[in-house]
């Protein structure tokens, strides 16, 4: 694979015709992904996410703009590029349902190109890696959602691709299920280096597990690119803190306020389901970094109280999107009559 970007593009859109007036689903994305990366697209239905996808695996062209998958150009040189990717989607056909899982695994070992007796040794190889040896002589049609997706993921990784493009890979699947298809996508991108994933997620907690970084994207632009620490601190920049005490000292709540580095102290809720609630208060503390923590908690102590519990409140990545977006998942954006 080349040593450039394993995808670069810039100033990548796609408008599509429509009445009254065109859909734009791409508005003109810039993207860099390094080789060996790991990296996600997060973003509501609509949001263009396979539209970007589509035009990374050459299957569709763009209006305007330029983008390159392993080095190679999509409009011009997508017999390469076709050669050192796969994609695999979710929710999507598995073939033909006449055929067995290892027959189906075969047909595309020789649509991909591969030797017969390579393309045997591949096909044996991936039905066990995504645990089907039990579904290896099983027709297709009579496979569970779970075992077909895990079947098109074994498809996806015959030809052995540099780029892997997974779009929604665990839509509509088990917990158990997806767990598995995550751990197999690791394993298979930490075997080699400079293996790279692009993934596609409504799922945050799918995007915080597995991908290095991330691009928050919404009706066709990306808003927020970075690792997920760096996207949570985009909305929280302040440390905060909630600290439980034996109890509440004299002028604790005025004590904690006046320090240096402390931007407020407010009572919290406190959780007494142990039955502890009574003996117990619970403050909220917000510092403008981590380093002001010695002097609350020195603070604390020289005015008589016992440090019971100590957390970092940690916005989530869900959070980021509300605060970026506006909406959250299942909230529905409006309609531009075109699939994106």
């Amino acid at each position: 694979m080349p040593a450039e970007s394993a995808i670069h593009a810039r100033g990548l859109s796609r408008v599509y015709k429509a009445k009254p007036q065109p859909v734009t689903a791409l508005g003109g994305v810039d993207l860099d992904v390094e080789p060996g990366e790991f990296f996600g697209l997060l973003g509501p239905n609509g949001a263009g996410k396979t539209t970007l996808i589509k035009i990374l695996t050459t299957l569709l062209l763009p209006t305007s703009g330029t983008a390159k998958v392993a080095g190679f150009d999509v409009v011009t040189e997508t017999a390469k590029i076709r050669r050192v990717i796969n994609m695999v989607s979710g929710g999507e056909q598995s073939g033909y349902g006449l055929l067995t899982t290892r027959e189906q695994l075969w047909m595309f070992s020789q649509f991909y190109g591969l030797q017969t007796r390579e393309g045997w040794r591949r096909v044996d190889e991936l039905i066990e890696i995504t645990g089907l040896q039990e579904q290896r002589d099983q027709k297709v049609r009579t496979l569970s959602t779970g075992q077909r997706q895990k079947l098109n993921f074994a498809r996806g990784m015959l030809n052995d691709p540099w780029v892997l493009f997974l779009d929604e890979p665990t839509l509509g699947l088990d917990v158990g299920a997806a767990r598995d298809l995550r751990e197999h996508t690791l394993a298979w991108r930490a075997a080699a280096p400079g293996r790279t994933v692009l993934l596609t997620t409504h799922y945050m907690v799918e995007a915080e597990q597995l991908c290095d970084r991330i691009a928050i994207v919404d009706r066709g632009m990306i808003l927020a690119l970075g690792t997920p620490d760096e996207l949570r601190r985009r909305v929280q920049a302040e440390s905060i803190f909630r600290i439980e005490l034996d109890r509440l000292p004299d002028d604790g709540i005025a004590a904690l306020s006046a320090l240096p580095g402390v931007l407020s102290a407010v009572p919290a809720d406190l959780d007494g389901s142990d039955g502890a609630g009574a003996d117990r208060v619970a403050l909220k503390v917000a510092l403008a970094d981590d380093s002001a923590l010695t002097s609350v908690v020195t603070t604390v102590a020289e005015r008589g109280a016992h440090l019971v519990g100590l957390a970092k409140s940690e916005p989530s990545l869900e959070d980021v999107f509300v605060e970026l977006v506006g909406r959250g998942f299942g909230d529905q954006p409006e309609s531009n009559g075109k699939p994106q």
